[in-house]
């Protein structure tokens, strides 16, 4: 059974965002996910990913950015992004502080988690994780936006579907193996930006998932000591 809380998260003193907390009873760790540029923590793929982590026993806290929160469709400022993720971090710790921490999120999410671990290591988070992480602007391909990632000293595990027009895989597979054993590149054949595949594949966008947070488990298991203890 999963215990599902809605949360209120501090920012700062002026700023908060909404927060959900979902909790299995055999929990062994908890994922603190940030959501896309263009739809906040409620979006079908962050629920799907939230509920098939759970059937795995990953807790997970999934949260708004301040401007999703506001209804804006302009993104915050990076600044304010990453005292957001911080503050999400601090308070996933704080409602359960004997599970390892995992940090990351969908595209634009995954990409402030990782600056902001970037500029300072996030208390208690033990590994980050990328669903679809935008290595640049959609067909326009550069390694500019992952520069950041060399200062990054846990384990990283990128989840990236081979058609993403956010993400040249000959460029990224490239700059994974520049962080050598620290950095894991799970490739989703076939899937675009947001894991959607092609009728011909002879797979479903369901299947893909499922695939995807298998490995993502494994990939837990094998890289937070604590699990399982």
């Amino acid at each position: 059974m999963t215990r599902a809380t809605a949360l209120t998260i501090a920012v700062d003193e002026s700023c908060t965002v909404s927060g959900i907390l979902q909790v299995p009873a055999a929990a062994r760790a908890c994922y603190v996910m940030a959501h896309g540029a263009g739809a906040g923590m409620n979006h079908s793929f962050m629920a799907a990913v939230a509920d098939g982590l759970a059937e795995r026993n990953i807790a997970t806290l999934r949260y708004q950015f301040p401007y999703m929160e506001r209804g804006s469709r302009r993104p915050d400022s990076p600044a304010l992004a990453h005292r957001t993720v911080r503050a999400a971090v601090i308070e996933a710790a704080r409602q359960l502080p004997a599970l390892p921490l995992i940090a990351g999120g969908k595209s634009f999410g995954g990409r402030m988690t990782s600056q902001a671990q970037a500029e300072a290591p996030l208390p208690k988070v033990e590994g980050l994780a990328f669903f679809g992480f935008p290595l640049h602007p959609a067909n326009k391909p550069s390694v500019t936006r992952a520069q950041h990632l060399n200062q990054i000293r846990i384990p990283m595990l990128f989840l990236q579907g081979t058609r993403d027009a956010l993400a040249d895989m000959t460029l990224l597979a490239q700059t994974i193996n520049t962080l050598g054993a620290r950095a894991t590149l799970a490739e989703v054949s076939g899937a675009d930006h947001s894991f959607h595949v092609p009728a011909r594949s002879g797979r479903t966008d369901a299947e893909v998932l499922t695939d995807m947070l298998d490995t993502f488990s494994v990939w837990i298991t094998a890289n937070t000591p604590r699990v399982g203890t």
